[in-house]
């Protein structure tokens, strides 16, 4: 019988989490980290509070982190973060491309490391 191991797929949650350690610890290196807050858009919520948050903005399909420091040609880096098995909503591929036509760098990123390499790369300018 071979040994069979079960591969586990961190969830949006624990890579959210991982990212926001690696920021802490990249803050040195890059001070404007610490600007990076999260966009608590994404939780269930029951039909009433649900109501209460749209009339209050709460927007469907807006990205996950926003880093709110211009680099390069953008005014400011926005990151969808998805697992491995993640999938993009309609509302979400929406907003990505609306926020590029205004001048913002979208992206949506499966997992830790291509959330670190799009920081690091919008930092850098590229």
């Amino acid at each position: 019988m071979k040994d069979v191991k079960k591969i586990i797929t961190p969830t949006e949650s624990q890579i959210q989490q991982a990212v926001f350690e690696w920021t802490e610890a990249m803050s040195r290196k890059y001070p404007e980290l610490k600007l990076m807050y999260h966009i608590p858009n994404g939780n269930k919520r029951d039909k009433i509070e649900a109501a209460h948050l749209k009339r209050q903005g709460v927007r469907a399909g807006v990205p996950d982190l926003c880093l709110p420091v211009a680099s390069g040609r953008y005014h400011g880096l926005y990151l969808e973060l998805k697992s491995e098995r993640g999938r993009l909503q309609d509302s979400q591929r929406v907003w990505i491309s609306d926020l590029n036509k205004q001048g913002y760098a979208a992206y949506v990123c499966y997992g830790f490391d291509e959330a670190k390499t799009a920081i690091e790369k919008y930092l850098r300018g590229k």
